[in-house]
């Protein structure tokens, strides 16, 4: 294991690079960059570090206000935290498994399933959620050809015609709903399930990819055990990286928001606008660096606006923007949720009346070192709002908005869910975050225009675009993505 800083170097004033966000993506990127020798500079427009990682505390805790796990399906974030010395801190969610909630009532989800799909359609949970017909028909896919696959192809239509109408509506849609914040008929399966249609292929069915790839992130354990987290929270990944960058001389800087990246010479100059507002004077505070890489690391639609003067063919090419993501956060006094009703938590599907939230975690039941912090029957619950909703479907999109409505949809969707009254006496301490654009959307033709971006922006000389719009949602995506650009940046300009 590796825990000390990187054998780095001074790095000649030539070669300076500029990292345009401070996002994990970002951060990472930083990180690669000065491993190759470069004098490095991170540039976040907030005063805060690590994007989707975040930090607040309620009732007492310090609990993660975004992402609180990663998936094992690559080595890319096990890698990353074995660098920064955190490897022993690495923990496995509560073996218990989720739920997912039907209009018929709640169901044990699939203890082998990637996005819901499941490697057996006949194992007791799965025929349980189906039925006997539902079983049937996605036994078919077993037996239908595999179609050589095409540019185009949704979850939603995978899926549906791999095995049929109930496996999407009861499995599929409340698991990509709850994941992704959106309708499975939407979104690009070859972003949000990489490497599953080319597993087809070579297996001969659905079933048996999805049985290959959670095999090898998971040794076949239950649903919502393909994840790992950090004992202490996620959060902590974002400082131990922080202070990495710092020790081994990267120069961050928050506060200062990129405005205009211009071409000079064979290298870039980066203007900025310094703080969220204007100096005594009046006047904004402006300032410009020169380097010769940069590496940009904001969301889709930010990053191409910013470069479409500098590629000026990005025009037309602007990714599709995220939806805004509400996570209201209970921390209770109730020892009745002591036995967890619902495992680690539980995934809603759109059609179920009553109920606004698309997926409630239950934190304290999910991960041992937090109930531990928590206390004898203190419980944290964390539930999720908002999410796209295919136009042709009817199911409903956004949900409650302001922190009172969210709050008290909130305590009622949390008493639904877990099948036991939660009422506001129950509450030791409560927050709403709001992440706009944290989940990057990647509707069908997503990967193209990724493919086609990257392609314009890399006949740029030193430029390079990272970042979950472009990678894939999710850690395991994110990570490693950014470090190989990087990497490959640093090369290509030695």
């Amino acid at each position: 294991m590796t825990s000390g800083p990187h054998d780095v170097g001074d790095a000649p004033a030539a070669r300076r690079a500029v990292v345009v966000g401070g996002g994990i993506a970002g951060l990472c990127a930083a990180l690669e960059l000065r491993r190759s020798g470069l004098a490095v500079t991170v540039l976040e427009s907030s005063e805060r570090w690590g994007g989707c990682l975040g930090m607040h505390e309620v009732a007492g805790l310090a609990l993660d206000s975004g992402a609180e796990s990663f998936a094992t399906r690559t080595d890319g974030v096990r890698n990353l935290l074995d660098e920064l010395g955190l490897t022993d801190d690495i923990v496995a969610p509560h073996p218990s498994g989720a739920w997912v909630q039907l209009p018929t009532g709640a169901e044990e989800l699939p203890k082998a399933g990637v996005l819901g799909i499941p490697s057996n359609p006949w194992a007791p949970e799965v025929r349980s959620v189906l039925g006997l017909w539902g079983s049937l028909r996605a036994s078919l896919d077993r037996v239908l050809p595999v179609p050589a696959p095409h540019a185009d192809a949704s979850v939603a239509d995978v899926v549906r015609a791999r095995m049929g109408r109930r496996v999407l509506g009861r499995l599929v849609t409340p698991v990509v709903g709850g994941v992704h914040s959106a309708d499975p008929a939407l979104l690009d399966i070859d972003m949000v399930a990489p490497g599953l249609r080319s597993l087809m292929s070579e297996r001969g069915s659905l079933a048996a990819a999805v049985a290959a790839q959670r095999s090898r992130s998971t040794g076949g354990a239950k649903a919502g055990s393909a994840v790992a987290g950090l004992r202490g929270g996620m959060h902590r990944l974002v400082t131990a990286l922080v202070e990495r960058l710092a020790y081994d001389g990267v120069e961050l800087v928050n506060g200062a928001r990129v405005e205009r990246l211009d071409r000079v010479g064979a290298g870039w100059r980066v203007g900025t606008v310094q703080g969220a507002a204007p100096d005594s004077a009046g006047v904004p505070e402006r300032a410009s660096r020169d380097a010769e890489l940069v590496v940009v690391a904001l969301g889709g639609p930010a990053a191409v606006e910013l470069l479409s003067d500098a590629v000026p063919e990005l025009g037309g090419h602007e990714p599709v923007p995220g939806p805004e993501v509400k996570l209201v956060t209970l921390v209770l006094d109730k020892p009745e949720l002591d036995t967890r009703p619902r495992g680690t938590g539980v995934l809603v599907a759109p059609q179920v009346a009553g109920i606004q939230a698309k997926a409630l975690t239950h934190a304290t039941s999910k991960w041992g070192w937090l109930a531990d912090e928590a206390g004898p029957g203190t419980h944290v619950l964390r539930l999720s709002y908002g999410r796209v909703a295919d136009p042709l479907s009817a199911l409903p999109g956004d949900g409650p908005e302001t922190d009172d409505e969210l709050f008290r949809a909130a305590l009622a969707d949390a008493s639904a869910l877990l099948t036991v009254e939660i009422t506001f006496e129950d509450v030791l301490g409560w927050d709403v975050v709001r992440w706009e654009g944290s989940l990057p959307f990647a509707s069908v033709g997503h990967r193209e225009r990724v493919a086609e971006i990257r392609r314009r922006v890399a006949e740029q000389p030193g430029l390079a675009v990272v970042g979950g719009w472009a990678a894939g949602n999710g850690l395991a995506s994110v990570v490693p993505d950014a470090r190989g650009q990087a990497s490959s940046l640093a090369v290509s300009r030695v």
